[in-house]
């Protein structure tokens, strides 16, 4: 049996610590909760950490967000589709926006519902992903700014996660002069600017982010304690929020080269044969975990002597080498996750949650 685990006590430390830097800051913060697909344990617990805004990707998750705790505020933190308009207005009470004939129809839907519906208009700085360009960003607030139920309360943008540009403090300056030029040509005040994510944080606990972002997103700081500058761990939080356990299915001495003519996998893959590898064998353990659950290259193993060989669609191989771990059949492997991967076993249904 494979399953993940989430480490409570690690994960309220992590919200802690992030919480006094922001009241220190004097900044707001919402929590990402991508990263947990809707699951409704795990999305408990991190509303029991006093959690006032949640972000989400996944219109499902909001809902389950709502029907958790339907006083806490919900942010769709991408672009909507035009398909999901009804259902964004009842479970998502701001949007991040870049196309004005989409927000026309979440302002018709918002009349329908008799709710107000909060936007973030999202501005591109350079990494390429969602956000109208800033010379168009006088046109595109005309056009919405006096459409009923509809209530620009920020402007924003997103780094780091499509081309991988970082933050700085000249695209933060630039993103608050956006918000300034605004307010003045229309007399509109907007409260806020979202200025990024985690991998914002950095450079605000270097004093280094202008007073006039005043809010953030954060997700991958909360549940890793990365800093995403360095690759390093953030001073004083916890690495190893979520842990990742599979069994041991087998273990057999085989050789290392494989014998026959060889052709690509059904993952598209060749191996290539390195020639001092022919007559070895070694120690090697199938867990039970694939490639439906999780790319191979996402998985860390604990036990520094293991290595990841390759992985099928529901099998992963690892090397034991002289299998000093003394493992056996049954057995669990444990594993550190990146990002990514945890993501990946949060969307497999095949894979079991767990709170420690």
């Amino acid at each position: 049996m494979a399953y993940i685990e989430l480490n409570r006590q690690k994960l309220r430390h992590n919200y802690q610590v992030l919480d006094e830097i922001f009241r220190k800051e004097d900044r707001t913060w919402a929590v990402v909760t991508k990263i947990l697909c809707g699951h409704p344990e795990y999305l408990k617990e991190v509303l029991d950490l006093g959690v006032e805004e949640v972000c989400d990707s996944r219109i499902s998750n909001l809902k389950m967000v709502k029907k958790l705790r339907p006083d806490v505020q919900t942010v769709y933190i991408k672009p909507p589709a035009k398909r999901l308009v009804e259902k964004i207005i009842r479970y998502a009470d701001v949007t991040f926006n870049s196309e004005t004939e989409t927000i026309r129809m979440l302002s018709d839907e918002a009349v329908r519902q008799g709710k107000t519906h909060k936007i973030t208009i999202m501005i591109e700085l350079g990494d390429l992903r969602e956000g109208i360009m800033g010379e168009n960003l006088l046109g595109f607030y005309e056009q919405v700014f006096e459409l009923p139920n509809i209530k620009v309360v920020a402007i924003g943008t997103n780094l780091n996660c499509l081309h991988g540009v970082m933050p700085s403090e000249d695209k933060l300056i630039q993103l608050s002069l956006y918000k300034q030029l605004v307010e003045t040509k229309f007399n509109q005040s907007i409260p806020y600017i979202t200025g990024g994510t985690s991998v914002v944080l950095p450079l605000l606990r270097q004093h280094r982010v202008p007073k006039a972002i005043n809010h953030f997103r954060i997700g991958e700081a909360l549940f890793f304690g990365n800093d995403l500058f360095t690759g390093g761990p953030v001073p004083d939080m916890e690495q190893q929020v979520f842990k990742f356990y599979s069994e041991i299915i087998e273990i057999t001495e085989k050789p290392i080269v494989p014998t026959g003519m060889l052709a690509e996998n059904p993952s598209g893959d060749t191996f290539e044969i390195e020639p001092e590898d022919y007559g070895k064998t070694s120690c090697r353990a199938i867990i039970d975990v694939g490639l439906l659950d999780i790319p191979s290259q996402y998985l860390v193993p604990i036990d520094p002597n293991l290595e990841i060989i390759n992985a099928s669609s529901d099998m992963l191989i690892i090397d034991l080498g002289e299998n000093k771990g003394d493992y056996k059949v049954g057995n669990l492997i444990e594993f550190d996750l990146v990002y990514m991967g945890a993501l990946a076993l949060l969307n497999s249904k095949y894979i079991d949650k767990k709170i420690v």
